[in-house]
């Protein structure tokens, strides 16, 4: 899956983000979001720039329970996961700069 965005389910949520041994990025989003769509080429860009790190979309509309359970209220919301807990969180569209450095500084954690 290295170089691709994987999409996290209720199903996959656990076993591919919590229990992850590196750093996650997880996009909460939804295909009515304009935002949502206007980052989604930058986080193909991060997961191709990146084949070390599993980054992911999770649909609220799907699994809004997994929203709730982080507190996703506006999106698009990014969170970085690392060891199983949220290390940084990002809310809105935000330059891909921010994201890779907050990755990085996961990966060095």
């Amino acid at each position: 899956m290295a170089g691709a965005v994987a999409e996290f389910t209720a199903d996959n949520f656990d076993s591919d983000v919590l229990k992850a041994s590196g750093p996650v990025l997880v996009d909460f989003w939804a295909p009515w979001c304009g935002p949502c769509r206007q980052i989604a080429p930058m986080i193909d860009e991060l997961a191709n720039d990146n084949p070390d790190v599993k980054i992911g979309k999770l649909n609220i509309d799907d699994y809004p329970e997994i929203a709730q359970r982080y507190q996703v209220n506006t999106i698009p919301t990014l969170l970085v996961f690392n060891n199983g807990e949220v290390s940084e969180t990002f809310i809105g569209v935000r330059p891909k700069a921010q994201l890779q450095e907050a990755l990085d500084s996961a990966a060095n954690a």
